[in-house]
């Protein structure tokens, strides 16, 4: 990289977090002056989002080529008061934590307590969203049955689609006219409400035309004082393409990046989708704008690496707003989730690799930043050459890219209903989550705990830990006489939280869709102007909830101990495993051991584990799939734990599997820690029994240690291995490619080890940043020396 990107990088990398309430602020005032009582609530969002377009802080950072923050700075993020209110201990913990701290300035600790939360008590979704559900859904949901994301972030995971790169908002405010002009008054009882949406996103395309004339004005005042010539011509440069972007369509590689990234700051801005939206299938979005410009001379490819180096410090700058609560512990992180696929197939049906592609690699690869995240789409049509320079990478310990399965995202899309054109245009986000990109509101709703639904069906529907009756009573333990009764209970367990929790997404789906519609986003996801929808109304094309289903390692391996130990072999009853279990293993260390080391497991292609695998998934799937959400579509799983199979872990006693109490789950669909003995090309004939295709998104984690990958040897045979489990129908895989002797070390001599990255879940962390717990779980994960 050259000196102007080495100093951008640096600057991203050193600029201290800080928490900015100037964005509470302005919505506090916007909302106290009462405008947001005499408009309907999508007229009062745009005007109140046209109001903080129009009175936000902008900079423009010293030698960069693509401009505007989310916050005042870099590395200043937002609060959403009408979502969420820290409150002035969250600030204080925020502050003072060790680690992924936010810092907060006396003065907006005193607005806070002074203004923000007085004006915004029972007026913030989460207020509204725990005054409306049912008490059976705080009890399950307090007792770590499964969590609740829009309790305090927007609906999120959506992705810019081509049509993003196609046109300007000046030619969406025509199509918003049309759509005006089309409705049917005499005949369509929504007209009304129709036309205030169609009117609200009006307005809100004016925002972001205005938010991007304010940088043209910054940059050419800037320039008019700039003594460098070469600086003072980039920042006119700046300026004209600020004045065209995103008005208009780009025309260039730097106006298309730069019109990207105003829509980008405008989304996130609106609300907190905290998994944030980000540009997709960036090489097949850029690479028009590229071949144009290098056959016209226009452009060169050392410029061109250069503005995609300079887009990748703009997501560094943006850290993931903090969260509060049970949250903060799912995923204790700045990164904020943007997900660049990379590679894949054309729309058609031809490989989508090409020059760009292999440029992103190289950006991914020298700028080593953990933001945004990335991933590269495999397909079997995809040249080897692009899978080796992915584990190229891979091997210096990066953990990114992630890896996916093109030809399988598109089984799961078209299996969902989507059209084949639009499935092959789609990918994953956030995660490991699919959709289809610029049509689909595909939004993760929670996490739900399978082990802890386990360990209250052996205690007939009570919670030990509380001893509350939050589940069903399924019936006494000691009196089913087949595991297949057992299971039947667990079904039912599971059936009874399903219900209590999709009930709870109704609720809370509406309440967004009442209080705080995405009328700025709304503008670009099809088919929200062509229906007069919100996005969080069902206005899109496509509409997705999924649930997200953790401890598939774990649940396995518990119910095998149980089908093993007490009704296979009988060497003990199921009330004293009970009994053993409530008292974490004391004095029945030998019995920990067996049921740790002499009971089948999940990852080591065992068919008496992997059989039980299957009845879980199909429990879970058949409780779950296709029941209807408040938007027109359906419920769906995906199996992913960010890194809440920790926190779901605290809230759980000892496991049939030999598990301690409160020791994290196993991750994914990841074996149980340590127990995948059998090499890596067992646990992908284990996890390759999942039907993938009929989940949303799968995610596995393997951990290789540095000298299996040091040499082309090395690349070829984990080639072949994702080669493999990607002809089972695998979804996703992804390595940590390092020790656990280095990262013992890190623990030790955290000083020493400030840039050693690892792959968490589905992203990238600092190791030292990492919370003890977490560090632990990574460091037992199993280490592959060999295959």
């Amino acid at each position: 990289m050259n000196q102007r990107i080495q100093a951008l990088r640096t600057q991203s990398r050193t600029a201290i977090p800080t928490l900015s309430l100037e964005r509470a602020k302005l919505m506090t005032e916007f909302y106290k002056s009462g405008a947001g009582h005499k408009l309907s609530p999508p007229m009062a969002r745009a005007e109140s989002f046209k109001y903080l377009m129009q009175n936000k802080t902008i900079c423009i950072n010293p030698g960069e080529l693509i401009v505007g923050e989310r916050g005042p700075s870099p590395k200043a993020t937002s609060t959403y008061p009408e979502i969420c209110c820290h409150t002035l201990q969250d600030l204080e913990i925020l502050n003072n934590r060790e680690k992924i701290s936010f810092k907060v300035t006396d003065e907006d600790k005193k607005l806070t307590t002074s203004t923000v939360l007085p004006f915004w008590k029972n007026r913030s979704i989460r207020d509204k969203i725990f005054a409306q559900v049912d008490p059976e859904w705080i009890e399950a949901y307090d007792a770590g049955v499964f969590t609740e994301f829009m309790e305090q972030r927007a609906p999120g995971h959506t992705v810019a689609g081509k049509q993003l790169f196609t046109k300007g908002f000046l030619d969406f405010k025509e199509d918003i006219k049309e759509s005006i002009a089309n409705l049917d008054f005499f005949n369509d009882a929504e007209a009304f409400a129709k036309r205030e949406q169609l009117q609200a996103m009006n307005i809100a395309a004016d925002a972001i035309i205005i938010y991007a004339k304010r940088h043209s004005d910054l940059a050419r005042s800037l320039a008019n004082t700039e003594v460098n010539p070469t600086r003072k011509s980039e920042l006119l440069k700046i300026a004209a393409t600020c004045d065209y972007v995103p008005a208009h369509a780009p025309r260039t590689m730097w106006e298309a990046l730069q019109h990207y990234w105003f829509v980008h700051l405008g989304v996130i801005t609106e609300l907190s989708t905290w998994d944030s939206f980000n540009p997709g299938r960036l090489d097949q979005h850029l690479i028009p704008f590229y071949r144009m410009e290098i056959s016209k001379g226009t452009l060169t490819k050392e410029f061109a690496k250069e503005l995609l180096q300079a887009f990748w410090v703009k997501f560094n700058n943006q850290p993931a707003p903090p969260k509060v609560g049970v949250t903060a512990e799912e995923s204790n992180t700045y990164t904020d989730f943007c997900n660049i696929n990379v590679g894949g197939l054309k729309e058609d049906g031809s490989d989508g690799v090409n020059e760009l592609s292999y440029m992103i690699l190289d950006v991914i690869e020298e700028m080593r930043l953990l933001q945004p995240s990335s991933n590269v789409q495999i397909s079997k049509k995809t040249p080897n050459r692009f899978l080796n320079r992915t584990l190229e990478i891979l091997k210096t310990g990066f953990g990114q890219p992630s890896i996916f399965n093109t030809d399988a995202i598109i089984q799961e899309l078209t299996r969902q209903g989507k059209d084949i054109i639009d499935a092959r245009n789609g990918g994953a986000s956030g995660c490991v989550e699919i959709g289809a990109f610029g049509k689909e509101a595909y939004i993760l709703t929670g996490y739900f705990n399978l082990v802890k639904i386990l360990e209250i069906t052996l205690h007939n529907g009570t919670d030990p830990r509380t001893g509350k009756q939050i589940g069903i009573q399924t019936g006494n333990p000691q009196d089913f006489s087949t595991f297949d009764i057992f299971m039947k209970a667990f079904e039912k367990q599971v059936k009874h939280f399903v219900d209590i929790k999709i009930k709870g997404n109704m609720v809370i789906e509406q309440l967004w869709a009442q209080n705080l519609p995405a009328v700025f986003m709304s503008i670009f996801v099809d088919d929200c102007i062509k229906t007069g929808k919100d996005y969080n109304a069902g206005g899109a094309h496509y509409n997705t909830s999924y649930i997200q289903i953790v401890g598939m390692g774990s649940i396995t391996d518990s119910l095998a101990s149980i089908k093993h130990h007490i009704f296979d072999k009988q060497t003990l009853s199921i009330e004293e495993m009970i009994s053993i279990l409530d008292s974490n293993f004391v004095q029945n260390e030998k019995l920990q051991q067996d049921f740790l080391l002499n009971t089948p497991k999940y990852g080591q292609d065992d068919e008496y584990a992997d059989d039980i695998l299957h009845d879980v998934f199909e429990i879970v799937y058949n409780s779950i799939n296709g029941r209807p959400n408040s938007k027109g579509g359906v419920h769906r799983i995906n199996l992913l734990p960010t890194t809440v199979h920790v926190y779901f872990g605290s809230v759980i006693g000892a496991t049939p599997d030999g598990r301690f109490a409160s020791r994290p789950l196993s991750e994914g669909i990841s074996p149980v820690q340590g127990t995948d003995i059998k090499g890596p090309t067992a646990v992908l004939k284990s996890a390759g029994k999942i039907d993938h295709l009929r989940t949303g998104g799968t995610l596995l984690n393997q951990k290789f240690t540095p000298s299996l990958m040091k040499d082309e040897s090395g690349i070829k045979k984990v080639a072949h291995l994702v080669r493999s489990y990607f002809k089972m129908d695998g979804h996703h895989i992804q390595f940590n490619v390092v020790s656990a002797e280095t990262l013992r070390a890190a623990q030790k001599n955290p000083q020493d080890f400030r840039n050693l990255i690892v792959r968490v879940a589905g992203y990238s962390d600092y190791f030292v940043n990492l919370g003890s717990d977490l560090q632990e779980e990574i460091i037992k994960r199993t280490e592959h020396k060999e295959f």
